[in-house]
């Protein structure tokens, strides 16, 4: 462990502020415009994108930054949801592409939270789901040839967990994944008559299974859907034809691991593929007229998408592709469509000082599951101090990223490990819901399986493994803290929950929602259960010091339960700082400063726990 590297340009804070392209997207109808969501001056924010000539020009300037958005199809507006202070609660808005104030899109109705819209090919359609205190409200709206925006109209309302929707190339169909029938995080496509708000067809796979990631196919008067369902155990693509009902999954049982659909080339020919099997991902072709399937030779790392941005098919016939790895910073590189090799770099990322690589491994659970698993080392012989880092979501993959706090420890002389503990997806539908109704048990029964790992192997000491990770990650950090208090030297808890009830009672309506999907419940339903899951039961046996830091502005991880966690430590003369800062759940990754000041003091407090052993 070597004493915090502080001054201005030590290599890991020049890492946090290389230039990163967080994800792109082209205008369908306007291919020489896109948007990008980058940063060159320590703050992400939209720019729009002249796609011939790689120009950015900046067309957000919020202070806390943003990370989320995208394009008109018509290229003519950028929209992002404006909120207060990175809140996640507000309305959509509309900025033109050449510059300008932007444009309530939803003036009439109050303040929402929503997780993004979604607009039909030809750009005459637009939909969203927001949430409030009934449940989750899948609206559309009409766009005029000169993109005058009708009147929201409901289509589909439901007080369980609901995405979308999404909708056809004409805008007259839409599917909406909706959880009404499961009750937990499993959906069935619900397809809908876009202009009467008739619900036409379901494609759903029984109770055990979810449908979801759903695609029309690009074509005129087509309303073929892409998507995948997890009925098998893994998630795999299938073909769906709402009108018909006729179904057809897409043969590819030589393929072990999840395999989903990313994005139809502008022919409908071929679907890109992303298949991921121990958290590596490969990229594939699949031709719907030869049903034959294509590997596409390129570079090792993570690709990145969502909702046709991120990685797609380019209009000059090249897949673009959101690209990084452990070294190198995300941009957006062109893959030749036929060979996935690398043609360029579309939107390159800033220099970042070289870094150590991390290497996948896997060790045993408890209870005898493979745990997947990354792991970076510093320079010389282990055994090392040691950072256990767990991932938000629950349902996310660690895959292999440019993390510069992982560098920033790793230049400090920690070994770091971040793991893909039980809830994490790709690993198979029995992996994903095994938390489901109890979270915060098994996964902190993999999170001291590896630290148990890192000392067999020689890699960690046994007495200086420390704990981190950022919202649910943060939250396991406390919930492992107090649940197997032994094993730890301490905890850095990033945006952290802490007690789900209160979170329940505080947190944006469309976590609520998911909420009671985990937990196959709301609290007065299960109020053993959320006792159990929540970190703020074990507090009286919590035995290393605890660093929690907190965004104020936070409808995620609201700010109560982490302020009533560190009341009752304080109660109990229990060592904690608390660190609050005026961002939301964001904040943090949208900020490279904010960023920095908190890995530094993360990098203190590791330091001054560390050294009180000596």
């Amino acid at each position: 462990m070597r004493e915090p590297s502080l001054e201005t340009h030590a290599p890991w804070k020049q890492r946090y502020r290389a230039r990163a392209v967080l994800w792109s997207q082209i205008a369908r109808n306007a291919p020489t415009r896109g948007v990008a969501c980058t940063h060159a001056g320590g703050t992400y924010q939209l720019h729009g994108w002249d796609v011939r000539t790689g120009a950015l020009t900046q067309l957000t300037r919020r202070p806390e930054g943003i990370v989320s958005g995208g394009i008109f199809p018509d290229g003519r507006h950028v929209w992002y949801l404006d909120d207060d202070g990175g809140n996640e609660i507000g309305h959509f808005v509309r900025a033109p592409f050449a510059g300008g104030e932007p444009e309530d899109m939803t003036p009439e109705l109050p303040p929402y939270a929503s997780w993004g819209l979604s607009f039909s090919r030809t750009g005459n359609a637009l939909g969203f789901t927001l949430a409030d205190a009934d449940g989750f409200h899948a609206l559309l709206m009409d766009v005029a040839p000169d993109g005058a925006l009708g009147e929201p109209r409901l289509i589909y309302e439901s007080g369980d967990f609901t995405l979308g929707p999404v909708l056809s190339r004409d805008g007259r169909l839409a599917v909406v994944p909706s959880s009404e029938r499961a009750g937990k995080p499993q959906f069935s496509l619900l397809a809908i008559d876009a202009t009467s708000g008739e619900q036409m067809a379901e494609l759903w796979d029984g109770p055990d299974a979810s449908v979801s990631n759903a695609r029309f196919r690009p074509l005129e008067g087509d309303c073929l859907v892409a998507a995948t369902s997890n009925r098998t155990g893994d998630s795999r693509p299938l073909l769906w034809n709402p009108r018909t009902g006729e179904r057809t999954d897409v043969p590819l049982d030589a393929l072990a691991g999840d395999v989903t659909p990313v994005d139809w080339s502008p022919d409908g020919r071929y679907l890109l593929l992303c298949h991921t099997v121990a958290a590596a991902q490969r990229l594939y072709l699949y031709d719907l007229l030869q049903h034959s399937l294509t590997r596409l030779e390129h570079p090792a790392g993570t690709f990145s998408w969502h909702a046709e941005s991120g990685t797609y098919f380019a209009p000059d016939g090249d897949i673009y592709a959101q690209w990084e790895d452990s070294r190198h910073p995300p941009q957006v590189v062109a893959l030749d469509a036929a060979t996935g090799a690398q043609t360029g770099v579309v939107l390159p990322a800033g220099e970042a000082p070289p870094g150590r690589p991390w290497r996948p491994v896997t060790f045993t659970s408890s209870d005898g599951w493979p745990v997947q698993a990354w792991l970076g080392l510093p320079e010389g012989e282990g055994p090392f101090p040691t950072i256990l880092e767990t991932h938000g979501g629950p349902e996310a993959v660690q895959t292999e990223r440019f993390e510069p706090g992982s560098q920033a420890w790793i230049d400090h002389g920690f070994a770091y490990l971040t793991i893909n503990y039980r809830g994490s997806v790709t690993f198979g539908r029995e992996f994903r819901e095994a938390i489901w109704g109890h979270p915060g048990e098994l996964e902190v029964e993999d999170m001291a399986a590896a630290r148990q790992w890192l000392v067999d192997q020689g890699i960690a000491r046994a007495d200086q493994v420390l704990l981190t990770g950022w919202s649910y990650g943060g939250y396991l950090t406390l919930q492992a803290l107090g649940k197997r208090p032994d094993l730890w030297a301490g905890g850095m808890a990033g945006i952290a929950i802490a007690d789900w009830t209160v979170m329940y009672n505080e947190c944006a309506d469309t976590l609520r929602g998911y909420q009671r999907a985990l937990f196959a419940g709301a609290p007065e339903e299960k109020p053993a259960q959320y006792a159990a899951s929540s970190p703020i039961t074990y507090v009286e046996r919590v035995a290393a010091p605890v660093l929690i830091l907190q965004g104020r502005h936070d409808t995620r991880t609201p700010a109560r339960p982490v302020e009533m966690y560190a009341e009752r430590m304080r109660a109990l003369g229990k060592p904690i700082e608390v660190h609050w800062f005026e961002a939301g759940h964001e904040g943090p990754f949208a900020h490279a400063e904010l960023g920095i000041a908190l890995q530094e003091r993360m990098l203190r407090f590791a330091h001054r726990v560390l050294g009180a052993q000596n």
